[in-house]
Protein backbone atom coordinates (compact mmCIF):
# COMPACT_ATOMS: atom_id res chain seq x y z
CA UNK A 1 0.00 0.00 0.00
CA UNK A 2 1.33 3.22 -0.91
CA UNK A 3 1.44 6.36 1.51
CA UNK A 4 1.24 10.13 1.59
CA UNK A 5 4.55 11.63 2.29
CA UNK A 6 4.48 11.88 5.75
CA UNK A 7 3.00 9.13 6.69
CA UNK A 8 4.27 6.17 9.21
CA UNK A 9 3.01 2.63 8.63
CA UNK A 10 0.49 2.90 11.72
CA UNK A 11 -1.35 5.80 10.42
CA UNK A 12 -2.18 4.36 7.21
CA UNK A 13 -5.90 2.66 6.85
CA UNK A 14 -5.93 -1.10 6.59
CA UNK A 15 -8.67 -3.44 6.21
CA UNK A 16 -9.74 -6.26 7.86
CA UNK A 17 -7.97 -8.42 6.08
CA UNK A 18 -4.35 -6.26 6.14
CA UNK A 19 -4.85 -6.10 9.77
CA UNK A 20 -5.82 -9.98 9.86
CA UNK A 21 -2.45 -10.68 8.28
CA UNK A 22 0.19 -8.60 10.54
CA UNK A 23 1.35 -10.39 13.64
CA UNK A 24 -0.56 -9.81 16.89
CA UNK A 25 1.66 -7.20 18.01
CA UNK A 26 1.38 -5.15 15.15
CA UNK A 27 -2.46 -5.11 14.73
CA UNK A 28 -2.25 -4.20 18.35
CA UNK A 29 0.29 -1.51 17.81
CA UNK A 30 -2.27 -0.22 14.72
CA UNK A 31 -5.39 0.38 16.85
CA UNK A 32 -3.05 2.14 19.65
CA UNK A 33 -2.01 4.09 17.35
CA UNK A 34 -4.64 5.10 15.23
CA UNK A 35 -6.70 5.73 18.54
CA UNK A 36 -3.86 8.08 19.89
CA UNK A 37 -3.27 6.14 22.81
CA UNK A 38 -0.13 6.04 24.78
CA UNK A 39 1.68 2.58 24.89
CA UNK A 40 5.09 3.27 26.95
CA UNK A 41 6.20 0.43 29.42
CA UNK A 42 3.86 0.88 32.04
CA UNK A 43 0.93 1.80 30.11
CA UNK A 44 -1.91 -0.78 30.24
CA UNK A 45 -3.31 -1.27 26.77
CA UNK A 46 -5.69 -4.31 27.85
CA UNK A 47 -8.78 -2.10 25.95
CA UNK A 48 -6.88 -2.89 22.23
CA UNK A 49 -6.19 -6.42 23.23
CA UNK A 50 -8.55 -9.40 21.31
CA UNK A 51 -9.60 -12.11 21.98
CA UNK A 52 -7.08 -15.06 21.31
CA UNK A 53 -4.27 -12.39 20.37
CA UNK A 54 -2.75 -12.32 24.04
CA UNK A 55 -1.59 -15.95 23.36
CA UNK A 56 -0.70 -14.73 19.76
CA UNK A 57 1.32 -12.61 21.34
CA UNK A 58 3.06 -14.99 23.60
CA UNK A 59 4.18 -16.88 20.58
CA UNK A 60 5.69 -13.95 19.01
CA UNK A 61 7.31 -13.58 21.78
CA UNK A 62 8.81 -16.51 22.14
CA UNK A 63 10.04 -16.71 18.65
CA UNK A 64 11.84 -12.96 19.37
CA UNK A 65 13.36 -14.09 22.51
CA UNK A 66 14.66 -17.80 20.87
CA UNK A 67 16.33 -15.29 18.57
CA UNK A 68 17.89 -13.34 21.63
CA UNK A 69 19.25 -16.57 22.63
CA UNK A 70 20.67 -17.34 19.37
CA UNK A 71 22.81 -13.60 19.22
CA UNK A 72 23.57 -14.67 22.91
CA UNK A 73 25.64 -17.54 21.15
CA UNK A 74 23.54 -20.05 23.83
CA UNK A 75 23.25 -23.77 22.12
CA UNK A 76 19.53 -24.32 22.78
CA UNK A 77 19.11 -27.47 20.49
CA UNK A 78 22.06 -29.51 22.87
CA UNK A 79 21.56 -27.53 26.07
CA UNK A 80 18.98 -29.58 27.60
CA UNK A 81 18.62 -26.06 30.65
CA UNK A 82 17.55 -24.09 27.70
CA UNK A 83 15.70 -25.41 25.31
CA UNK A 84 12.38 -24.08 26.86
CA UNK A 85 13.86 -21.08 27.86
CA UNK A 86 11.95 -18.83 25.70
CA UNK A 87 8.70 -20.06 25.49
CA UNK A 88 8.93 -19.82 29.74
CA UNK A 89 10.52 -16.23 29.26
CA UNK A 90 7.75 -15.44 26.94
CA UNK A 91 5.04 -16.67 28.93
CA UNK A 92 6.59 -15.09 32.67
CA UNK A 93 6.50 -11.64 30.58
CA UNK A 94 3.17 -11.48 29.43
CA UNK A 95 1.00 -13.73 32.26
CA UNK A 96 3.43 -12.77 35.37
CA UNK A 97 5.80 -9.92 35.86
CA UNK A 98 4.41 -7.70 33.42
CA UNK A 99 0.45 -8.75 33.17
CA UNK A 100 -0.58 -5.24 34.23
CA UNK A 101 0.46 -4.13 31.08
CA UNK A 102 -2.13 -6.76 29.29
CA UNK A 103 -4.73 -7.46 31.70
CA UNK A 104 -7.88 -5.62 32.56
CA UNK A 105 -8.05 -3.98 35.99
CA UNK A 106 -9.09 -6.64 38.78
CA UNK A 107 -12.67 -6.27 39.74
CA UNK A 108 -13.07 -4.37 43.18
CA UNK A 109 -16.27 -4.64 45.06
CA UNK A 110 -16.75 -1.16 46.62
CA UNK A 111 -18.97 0.06 49.70
CA UNK A 112 -20.48 3.10 50.87
CA UNK A 113 -19.57 4.05 53.96
CA UNK A 114 -22.70 3.88 55.93
CA UNK A 115 -21.04 4.60 59.06
CA UNK A 116 -19.48 8.15 58.04
CA UNK A 117 -15.63 7.04 58.96
CA UNK A 118 -13.14 10.00 58.66
CA UNK A 119 -10.14 8.33 60.68
CA UNK A 120 -6.76 7.40 59.64
CA UNK A 121 -7.06 4.31 57.89
CA UNK A 122 -3.41 2.20 57.34
CA UNK A 123 -3.26 -0.85 55.00
CA UNK A 124 0.57 -2.62 54.55
CA UNK A 125 2.87 -3.53 54.26
CA UNK A 126 2.11 -5.08 51.28
CA UNK A 127 4.59 -6.87 49.18
CA UNK A 128 5.05 -5.66 45.97
CA UNK A 129 6.84 -7.00 42.63
CA UNK A 130 7.96 -4.75 39.65
CA UNK A 131 10.50 -4.43 37.23
CA UNK A 132 12.85 -1.48 36.61
CA UNK A 133 11.93 -0.34 32.66
CA UNK A 134 16.08 0.45 32.18
CA UNK A 135 17.26 -3.08 32.39
CA UNK A 136 14.22 -4.95 33.24
CA UNK A 137 15.64 -5.76 36.82
CA UNK A 138 13.62 -6.84 39.49
CA UNK A 139 12.34 -4.41 41.85
CA UNK A 140 11.07 -6.01 45.34
CA UNK A 141 9.51 -4.03 48.16
CA UNK A 142 6.67 -3.26 50.53
CA UNK A 143 3.69 -0.37 50.13
CA UNK A 144 1.92 0.97 53.27
CA UNK A 145 -1.29 3.04 52.15
CA UNK A 146 -3.25 5.82 54.15
CA UNK A 147 -6.76 6.88 53.77
CA UNK A 148 -8.54 10.02 55.53
CA UNK A 149 -12.22 8.70 53.90
CA UNK A 150 -15.20 10.89 54.17
CA UNK A 151 -19.03 10.27 54.20
CA UNK A 152 -18.83 10.13 50.42
CA UNK A 153 -15.89 7.50 50.26
CA UNK A 154 -16.01 4.22 48.30
CA UNK A 155 -14.44 1.78 50.46
CA UNK A 156 -12.82 -1.69 49.39
CA UNK A 157 -11.88 -4.82 50.64
CA UNK A 158 -8.81 -5.39 52.40
CA UNK A 159 -7.21 -7.75 49.93
CA UNK A 160 -8.35 -5.69 47.36
CA UNK A 161 -5.56 -3.03 47.82
CA UNK A 162 -3.12 -6.01 47.31
CA UNK A 163 -4.57 -6.69 44.02
CA UNK A 164 -5.01 -3.35 42.67
CA UNK A 165 -1.22 -3.25 43.45
CA UNK A 166 -0.12 -6.14 42.06
CA UNK A 167 -2.11 -4.86 38.84
CA UNK A 168 -0.57 -1.50 39.06
CA UNK A 169 3.11 -3.06 39.78
CA UNK A 170 3.30 -5.61 37.32
CA UNK A 171 4.77 -3.80 34.55
CA UNK A 172 7.97 -2.42 33.28
CA UNK A 173 8.70 1.08 35.18
CA UNK A 174 10.07 3.37 37.60
CA UNK A 175 9.24 3.39 41.34
CA UNK A 176 8.05 7.23 41.30
CA UNK A 177 5.79 6.66 38.30
CA UNK A 178 4.66 3.28 39.62
CA UNK A 179 3.62 4.90 43.13
CA UNK A 180 1.81 8.00 41.38
CA UNK A 181 0.03 5.11 39.34
CA UNK A 182 -1.43 3.72 42.55
CA UNK A 183 -2.27 7.19 44.09
CA UNK A 184 -3.92 7.76 41.21
CA UNK A 185 -5.80 4.81 40.67
CA UNK A 186 -6.95 4.78 44.58
CA UNK A 187 -8.19 8.32 44.68
CA UNK A 188 -10.22 7.83 41.62
CA UNK A 189 -11.86 4.79 43.57
CA UNK A 190 -12.41 5.93 46.88
CA UNK A 191 -12.73 9.91 46.78
CA UNK A 192 -10.66 9.97 49.99
CA UNK A 193 -10.21 13.97 51.72
CA UNK A 194 -6.68 12.63 52.05
CA UNK A 195 -4.64 9.60 50.52
CA UNK A 196 -0.76 8.67 51.52
CA UNK A 197 1.30 6.01 49.65
CA UNK A 198 4.96 5.27 50.49
CA UNK A 199 7.05 2.49 48.76
CA UNK A 200 9.86 0.99 49.89
CA UNK A 201 12.17 -1.15 47.46
CA UNK A 202 15.19 -2.70 46.67
CA UNK A 203 16.53 -2.58 42.97
CA UNK A 204 18.30 -5.21 41.38
CA UNK A 205 19.92 -3.48 38.80
CA UNK A 206 21.89 -2.07 41.78
CA UNK A 207 22.28 -5.34 43.16
CA UNK A 208 23.00 -6.82 39.73
CA UNK A 209 25.26 -4.63 37.64
CA UNK A 210 26.84 -1.39 37.86
CA UNK A 211 28.03 -0.53 41.56
CA UNK A 212 26.40 -3.83 42.36
CA UNK A 213 25.39 -2.30 46.00
CA UNK A 214 23.42 -4.87 47.81
CA UNK A 215 22.41 -2.80 50.57
CA UNK A 216 20.59 0.36 48.83
CA UNK A 217 16.83 0.44 49.20
CA UNK A 218 14.79 3.46 47.77
CA UNK A 219 11.59 4.98 49.83
CA UNK A 220 9.37 7.50 48.01
CA UNK A 221 6.17 8.76 49.03
CA UNK A 222 3.19 10.57 47.63
CA UNK A 223 0.81 12.17 49.44
CA UNK A 224 -2.40 13.71 48.80
CA UNK A 225 -4.95 15.95 50.18
CA UNK A 226 -5.62 16.43 54.09
CA UNK A 227 -2.28 14.18 54.26
CA UNK A 228 -0.84 17.40 51.57
CA UNK A 229 -2.15 19.94 54.18
CA UNK A 230 -2.04 18.88 57.77
CA UNK A 231 1.61 17.51 59.29
CA UNK A 232 -0.06 16.37 62.16
CA UNK A 233 -1.85 14.08 60.22
CA UNK A 234 1.10 13.16 57.84
CA UNK A 235 3.23 13.09 61.00
CA UNK A 236 0.89 10.35 62.80
CA UNK A 237 1.05 8.23 59.49
CA UNK A 238 4.65 8.15 59.31
CA UNK A 239 5.09 7.55 62.78
CA UNK A 240 2.86 4.41 62.89
CA UNK A 241 4.82 3.13 59.90
CA UNK A 242 8.13 3.25 61.49
CA UNK A 243 6.19 1.04 64.26
CA UNK A 244 5.72 -1.62 61.57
Amino acid sequence: MNGKVGQTPESIFRSEAELAALPASERIRYRLVAAGCRHHANDNIAAYIEDGELDELQAEVQAKLQEVLRALVIDTDSDHNTQETAKRVAKMYLREIFKGRYADAPAVTEFPNVTRLNELMIVGPITVRSACSHHLCPIMGRVWIGLLPNEHSNLIGLSKYARLCDWIMSRPQIQEEAVTMLANELQERVQPDGLAIVMEADHFCMHWRGVKDIDSMMTNSVMRGAFLKDANLRREFLSLLSKK
